[in-house]
């Protein structure tokens, strides 16, 4: 190397150019290392984030759960207690009685490959008679001890 300055232009994330001096080490050690001193140097920093995802459980309970959850699908049942539904559009406030049978159509407790944990895991179907409109279909999801399997 030359006595004296080198300029070394390297690239980067940034549109400008940066420029970094390499100078000789003035120690008059046996060692001839080069020593960086930056000079306007504007930088970005990047971080990066490494996220692991379990994909499948490895735990017999949690497939077994899944699984006797998923066998309700389908099944009819009686409704516990008496339970306000307020989301049905064509009534303001349906009450579902104990008397009340309706079908499970869905556990979605489980979406798209994935176990997800929601407050009403399943979607149970009912048919209500309403005076003058005859019979209205009506959703509501359910947790599993709000009603018995008939």
């Amino acid at each position: 190397m030359t006595s004296g300055m080198v300029a070394v232009m390297s690239s980067s994330i940034a549109t400008r150019p940066l420029f970094t001096a390499i100078m000789p080490n003035n120690n008059f050690n046996n060692n001839s290392s080069l020593t960086l001193t930056n000079t306007k140097c504007r930088t970005r920093r990047l971080s990066s984030i490494c996220c692991e995802v379990a994909l499948r459980s490895d735990s017999v309970d949690h497939d077994e759960d899944l699984k006797t959850n998923l066998d309700k699908v389908g099944c009819k049942i009686k409704v516990k207690r008496p339970l306000k539904v307020y989301h049905v559009p064509k009534l303001p406030e349906v009450e579902l009685t104990p008397d009340m049978v309706g079908v499970v159509k869905q556990y979605v407790g489980f979406w798209k490959g994935k176990r997800i944990s929601p407050n009403y895991p399943f979607k149970v179907e009912f048919f209500i008679d309403v005076p003058g409109r005859g019979s209205v279909k009506l959703f509501a999801h359910l947790r599993e001890d709000e009603f018995d399997i008939v």
